[in-house]
């Protein structure tokens, strides 16, 4: 979903087909749930809000309950999914970083992707920096720089701590992406080839010529239940069981094509060495 007007108006048709399958008119519907015949249209057509209530309704009497859990999903991310990058960071950069990492201690299993730099779990301080002062600085937001980057390091002690699993696949282009300078990138490249013998980190590097199945953003899985997304404008949290799913069966592909170990490896090592080289 690109906003919430998108959102309301997919889950409207939704709705509308389940009224449809129980052979249900709008005011019938509406009679039965004790509203005003109005309010069935609104719903479906997106123009009104809907409360976890009136799905609960929709569901018990077009006779739908199991399609109730995922509806109920759908109507949590319309109210809270979508957050503008400038109020997430309305109280600063490293409160968001930490309700981060507390999402990330919760989570016994993290996977994640992305095609252009590393994850916050695999950073450098120095590659941290440079990222987080780009993105300040691209989004007017230029604030508390010392203090995020020393949230973001915090966060990697869950490599380290409790019982934590962590797999995570960068697009070969990630290797490439200056941030910062050379010298930057030469201490970040270092540090992944470091990384890669955590016992719980898998870390994969999906190749360049890598098929493709599918037109990709970063995202990452905490568990079973939420994926993050981050895009330009803002930063998405999906809860809904079916949108899930489509992002673990995007995950699994890019597993299935990421190189691992030494194959990893030789790929970090070469561009470590055409960072350093002086010839």
């Amino acid at each position: 979903m690109t906003n919430a007007g998108e959102a309301r108006r997919d889950l409207g048709t939704r709705l509308r087909g389940l009224r449809v399958s129980a052979h249900l008119r709008g005011y019938q519907l509406a009679e039965q749930a004790g509203w005003h015949p109005a309010k069935v249209s609104r719903i479906e057509n997106g123009a009104q809000a809907v409360s976890e209530d009136d799905v609960t309704a929709w569901c018990r009497i077009t006779g739908a309950e199991g399609e109730l859990p995922d509806l109920l999903a759908t109507v949590r991310n319309i109210s809270a999914a979508w957050m503008e990058w400038r109020r997430i960071v309305g109280h600063g950069y490293a409160s968001h970083q930490r309700r981060i990492g507390a999402m990330e201690d919760h989570a016994e299993l993290l996977r994640g992707f992305d095609p252009q730099v590393f994850h916050g779990l695999l950073q450098t301080p120095d590659y941290a920096r440079a990222l987080l002062a780009a993105g300040m600085e691209f989004l007017g937001t230029e604030r508390d720089l010392d203090a995020a980057v020393a949230a973001r390091v915090e966060r990697q002690r869950v490599l380290r701590q409790g019982r934590h699993r962590f797999c995570l696949l960068v697009g070969e282009q990630a290797l490439r992406t200056t941030v910062g300078a050379d010298a930057v990138m030469a201490g970040q490249l270092r540090h992944v080839l470091g990384l890669m013998e955590l016992p719980r980190l898998v870390f994969g590097v999906v190749p360049g010529r890598a098929l493709y199945f599918r037109r990709l953003t970063d995202f990452v899985l905490y568990g079973p239940r939420k994926v993050l997304v981050e895009t330009i404008t803002a930063e998405s949290a999906i809860t809904q069981p079916r949108e899930i799913a489509l992002y673990e069966r995007v995950f699994a592909r890019l597993a299935e094509q990421a190189v691992y170990g030494d194959d990893a490896r030789m790929l970090v090592a070469s561009e470590l060495e055409a960072r350093t080289s002086t010839g």
